[in-house]
């Protein structure tokens, strides 16, 4: 199967899935099911990979694709008719599908209110720190909220400058745990527990997924950190019915 199915409790009208990087037709270090237009893939190529996974997951609608700017910007999704720069989206209408596309950075699925709303975040470490998750759940304007955090890179494979870790720590000391010390000026930064954090301080205790390492599986993941510039994109979606 080219495609993860997210393990949380999801009411029977909402979908979600993740594609992997196989059963496209890409090739290079693109191969092979890569959707993602702005990474220098060939664009026929990528339109096919589209039409793959819309046809695969038995889509209602084509993906709301977003041009993701590590931002913390949430669009309602089913409002939007082109590409907005934007890392996040919602919506609570049927037959539309929100997406982010990834490669180390960490996808995030909501589903509040019994499935009436749900959203999919892109999630990096800018992202994260500048507020994405928050905008996203008050966008969404649920009070019974269940996320699911899928495939980025491990806390073991992270490794980041002094930079990020005061970013984060400037802001909220409880985020100091998520980082170890590697070497002089570098730390190990783990995004799935700087989500956790921002989550549960949120009001958020519904949280599920994480400890999928894009790195360290290659047969399964894109990763930029692994492979460079040259690499596809995964896809996190959730529509409901």
């Amino acid at each position: 199967m080219n495609w993860i199915k997210p393990d949380w409790p999801l009411p029977a009208h909402v979908h979600a899935a993740v594609t992997l990087r196989t059963g496209g037709v890409s090739s290079g270090g693109y191969a092979s099911l890569n959707p993602a237009n702005h990474v220098g893939d060939d664009p026929v190529h990528v339109q096919t990979n589209r039409q793959f996974i819309k046809d695969m997951l038995q889509l209602p609608a084509e993906p709301v694709w977003l041009q993701q700017v590590h931002g913390m910007r949430a669009v309602k999704a089913d409002q939007i008719s082109g590409p907005e720069q934007a890392d996040a989206s919602f919506t609570d209408q049927a037959g539309t599908v929100c997406a982010v596309l990834t490669a180390d950075c960490l996808p995030v699925l909501f589903c509040g209110d019994q499935g009436e709303v749900i959203a999919a975040a892109h999630a990096g470490w800018r992202g994260l720190q500048a507020g994405v998750l928050g905008e996203t759940l008050k966008a969404m304007n649920c009070r019974d909220i269940h996320v699911w955090l899928g495939p980025a890179i491990g806390p073991d494979q992270f490794e980041v400058g002094d930079e990020v870790r005061d970013a984060f720590v400037g802001d909220n000391p409880g985020t100091a745990a998520a980082f170890r010390k590697s070497q002089p000026g570098k730390w190990l930064a783990d995004i799935y527990r700087l989500a956790r954090t921002n989550l549960s301080e949120l009001g958020i205790d519904q949280i599920f997924g994480g400890g999928l390492c894009t790195v360290t599986d290659p047969q399964r993941f894109y990763s930029y950190r692994r492979d460079g510039a040259a690499t596809g994109r995964m896809a996190s979606l959730i529509w409901r019915d």
